[in-house]
């Protein structure tokens, strides 16, 4: 029987609660759940009115609930939760009439007792899959809030604590104390990290207003410096100094920048 050998192995167990009036039937569907490694029972109620003060206070991920019980029907717990608080849910019942009021209410399934245990299984594998496609929106969820906090400037400064950049597919969250130095490179702007780089389509003005002045500094048209990089300047052209960073790296300091560049470093030049 059991599928917890097909289970992913990162997936967050499903928290399950059983609501039934009959304690053999509570007992029947621990011990169908039992062998399954990714479902966590915590907790069980034989009327609707324990059954909502169970949800409330185990906030489980679904509900294993019978439909017609002491104290108001399955309905009216389902009810009972506003959708974005409701709990995926399963009906068990000895009653067909109810099935298609359960699919209006967006039950996972409606089982149907008796049933043997290949319809268990197959309702379980139904709740796998809303449990997958439950997690991918709610971590799809995190991340857009995540850009848009990074796109409003994300730190309590007002300057972005994290930049976001696409880079081979991949999504790279990188702290502003990562970076080395940023140039333009047409339509993107690199970025220079421990020896790799990350493009990323920006514009270089917008880019400098993200970032901390303390930190980064203009030193070209096409350059921006973390100054916790900078080892030293060097005499370049007549009146000119390169930025020599700690890898080595020789970056042009503009003269249209080296007042700019002197402020941060204190009268140096």
């Amino acid at each position: 029987m059991p599928s917890s050998n097909s289970t992913p192995p990162n997936m967050t167990p499903c928290r399950v609660i059983i609501v039934d009036d009959e304690p053999a039937a509570r007992r029947g569907l621990k011990l169908m759940l039992k062998p399954e490694a990714d479902i966590e029972i915590v907790g069980e109620a034989g009327d609707a009115e324990t059954a909502v003060k169970l949800v409330r206070k185990v906030r489980p991920d679904l509900m294993f609930l019978d439909v017609q019980m002491p104290g108001g029907d399955g309905f009216s717990v389902v009810s009972a939760f506003a959708p974005e608080e409701r709990p995926m849910v399963v009906f068990v019942t000895a009653y067909d009439q109810h099935a298609l009021h359960a699919f209006e209410v967006h039950a996972i399934d409606y089982l149907l007792k008796p049933f043997e245990d290949d319809r268990f299984q197959a309702a379980l594998v139904r709740v796998r899959e809303a449990m997958r496609t439950r997690e991918t929106t709610a971590l799809n969820a995190k991340v857009d809030a995540l850009i848009a906090r990074l796109a409003d400037g994300g730190g309590d400064d007002g300057f972005n604590d994290r930049i976001l950049v696409k880079s081979s597919g991949e999504i790279f969250f990188l702290k502003p104390s990562e970076i080395d130095w940023i140039e333009a490179d047409g339509d993107y702007m690199k970025f220079h990290v421990a020896g790799k780089s990350h493009l990323m389509r920006e514009t270089m003005g917008r880019l400098e207003a993200r970032l901390d002045p303390k930190r980064f500094v203009r030193i070209h048209r096409s350059t921006i410096v973390n100054l916790d990089r900078v080892r030293k300047l060097s005499p370049s052209f007549v009146g000119e100094y390169a930025v020599v960073l700690q890898d080595g790296t020789k970056l042009k300091l503009s003269r249209g920048y080296q007042d700019k560049l002197q402020t941060h470093l204190k009268g140096l030049l």
